[in-house]
């Protein structure tokens, strides 16, 4: 059975940082894609970020530049971490992964068959 379970969220000032993890059981990252998505307040969710199987990764032009997303395969852990982060930034951040294919799209990510239970971030001063 797969599962991802995330961690590392809480509140933080802006312009701070943060670094999400997403440990994964049951699961090798040898094919498909790992990434995070969100959902703020009120919003719908969104896409943040993509890493393939050969560590190639597609982030949202809302965050380029600010995160990065990384994986350590040896602890099968998935990582998103966070800087310069902005209000707009508080949400519910997922791990979500799926063995059999990346997607045309990052938004694909919102259809990949394996979700953590999420974890919050919010910034504010």
């Amino acid at each position: 059975e797969v599962q991802l379970m995330e961690s590392g969220g809480g509140s933080v000032q802006p312009g701070g940082s943060l670094t999400l993890s997403c440990a994964a059981s049951g699961y090798s990252h040898s094919s498909g894609c790992m990434g995070w998505l969100r959902q703020g307040p009120g919003k719908e969710r969104e896409a943040v970020a993509r890493i393939d199987s050969d560590g190639g990764t597609t982030y949202a032009e809302s965050v380029k530049g600010r995160f990065t997303i990384s994986q350590d395969n040896a602890k099968n852990t998935l990582y998103l971490q966070m800087e310069s982060l902005k209000a707009e930034d508080t949400a519910m951040y997922y791990c979500v992964a799926d063995m059999d294919y990346c997607g045309s799209t990052l938004e694909m990510l919102l259809t990949y068959m394996y979700w953590g239970q999420g974890t919050q971030v919010t910034v504010s001063s």
